[in-house]
């Protein structure tokens, strides 16, 4: 068996949560992780915290990338990371964010756990390489 058979596949929960209804950037990155060989699933629009922690935990996600455009990510991320930590989750989950996020803000959501935030014009391959070398093992 080669070593490129070997390899999993990292499967990863791309979430809109909240109101905001600006969903290209969700698409424009579950695309690029899906052609980098990821397995994708689209939580679609407004979804609430608690779907976003449920769906993560039921698809079993290696990865969580919180797409966020509404300035709510100092409510709303909090609420997803306590919901994954509730399900003993947390721990096998990457959680990312992504989206417009002021620099004041970003420090203070890397304390509480997420791994790292991307703001627009990032490039795809940057999130691609950053998920393929943090990943959790399983």
């Amino acid at each position: 068996m080669s070593a490129d058979s070997e390899q999993r596949t990292i499967r990863c929960l791309v979430a809109k949560v909240g109101l905001d209804g600006h969903d290209r950037g969700a698409h424009v990155i579950a695309r690029a992780f899906r052609d980098a060989g990821f397995e994708v699933i689209y939580s679609g629009l407004h979804r609430a915290p608690e779907e976003i922690v449920q769906a993560a935990v039921q698809e079993d996600v290696d990865v969580l990338g919180i797409s966020i455009l509404s300035g709510a990510h100092n409510t709303l991320v909090p609420k997803v990371i306590e919901g994954l930590k509730e399900y003993d989750a947390f721990d096998d989950t990457l959680v990312l964010v992504g989206g417009i996020i002021p620099d004041e803000d970003k420090e203070d959501l890397l304390e509480m756990g997420v791994a790292e935030v991307f703001g627009p014009g990032t490039p795809m391959e940057e999130t691609v390489e950053f998920v393929e070398a943090n990943a959790p093992e399983r």
